[in-house]
């Protein structure tokens, strides 16, 4: 009875010790054409949860390497190849060159130099998440205090003006991260970015949209009246949904806690899925649309898993996750389902 006993307060201490607190917040990619964002609320429930980790939605630097082909894999290459004529810097050598780099920067944080150094050793190493925690210390303190010789030293070590296309340097300008996730890290003392990301289902999702679109075009050809009418209702729900989208853009100061209704979630789904009530209509690519929607759990399966793996092998028990709009009620969901898992979304903090 002794040894019974002892066995489950080992089990129980053992499955409360798992168990992980989610944050998850949707976003938006990119904030420029939106009016002055006021983020204090957001920032004040982030400190209220009090994280010890921020997971954003990048490839782990192994999975950089393994993937074969992704959307934004050539611009990644692209970025490497940009960097290594800059400067090179050897395979072997990148492990080493990092950790003396963030010894670096923690003896002389006002160092702007070593940080560029570090983000260009990131970049090179496929650690993106990182290096765009870095080079963001970099421009954030460039825009609040002008340095010449920093920014020639900058544009000539990471060519910031080369990266434009995929998650690049240009695009994280405005991103989730610059005005979201790297403020409350650096505030926080939280010095890494965690990745989550997954796109080990990218080329089949990409087959699948392809093969629903094909489809899609014939469906849309029938000419009966009948047909004509109902299509139209569908597709004119959907543009109003998407009109309410565009008008909270241009309009509201708090973008991201609209982005985290239920409202916004349905109508960011019904772009990529249409709505569910078109499914049974005539000719209409069922089977191709299933096959996108299932590609798309798929990937987001993948993202919580990573996170749920990477807190568990850490020992975080807080974790807030930065990740697109059309993401959050996905990955809320899966969450919810994932023992020692309790989850919320930015709007259910008070």
């Amino acid at each position: 009875m002794k040894y019974l006993l002892i066995i489950l307060f080992s089990l129980s201490f053992r499955a409360f010790a798992q168990r992980i607190d989610v944050l998850i917040i949707g976003v938006s990619h990119n904030y420029a054409n939106y009016p002055k964002q006021d983020f204090s609320d957001i920032y004040r429930k982030i400190e209220k949860f009090k994280p010890n980790a921020f997971f954003g939605e990048f490839l782990s630097k192994e999975d950089e390497q393994n993937v074969m082909d992704y959307w934004c894999k050539k611009d990644n290459l692209n970025r490497i190849n940009i960097l290594k004529k800059n400067k090179d810097i050897h395979t072997k050598k990148l492990s080493k060159t990092i950790d003396s780099l963030k010894k670096l920067c923690i003896q002389y944080p006002e160092n702007y130099s070593f940080k560029t150094d570090l983000a260009h050793a990131y970049y090179l190493n496929q650690d993106v998440s990182n290096a765009h925690y870095q080079y963001w210390k970099v421009m954030n303190h460039l825009k609040n205090i002008p340095d010449e010789k920093l920014q020639i030293y900058v544009d000539q070590l990471l060519s910031p003006a080369l990266d434009t296309t995929g998650r690049s340097m240009k695009r994280l300008k405005t991103s989730e991260y610059a005005l979201i996730a790297f403020p409350m890290m650096q505030k926080m003392g939280i010095k890494e970015l965690l990745p989550m990301d997954c796109q080990d289902f990218d080329l089949n999702w990409g087959a699948s949209w392809a093969a629903f679109d094909a489809k899609f075009e014939t469906f849309r050809k029938d000419t009966t009246a009948a047909f004509k009418r109902e299509l139209k209702k569908k597709l004119a729900k959907i543009n109003q949904g998407f009109a309410k989208y565009d008008s909270v853009e241009k309009s509201s100061p708090k973008v991201t806690d609209w982005l985290n209704t239920n409202e916004a979630s349905l109508i960011s789904a019904s772009g990529d899925f249409y709505l569910p009530e078109m499914y049974d209509m005539k000719n209409f690519p069922k089977e191709e649309m299933l096959s996108k929607i299932h590609w798309w759990i798929m990937r987001n399966e993948g993202m919580c898993n990573n996170v749920l793996n990477s807190a568990k092998k850490m020992g975080h028990k807080k974790v807030v996750v930065i990740a697109g709009a059309n993401h959050r009620k996905y990955m809320q969901d899966i969450f919810e389902k994932m023992p020692g898992v309790k989850v919320r979304n930015i709007n259910q903090i008070d």
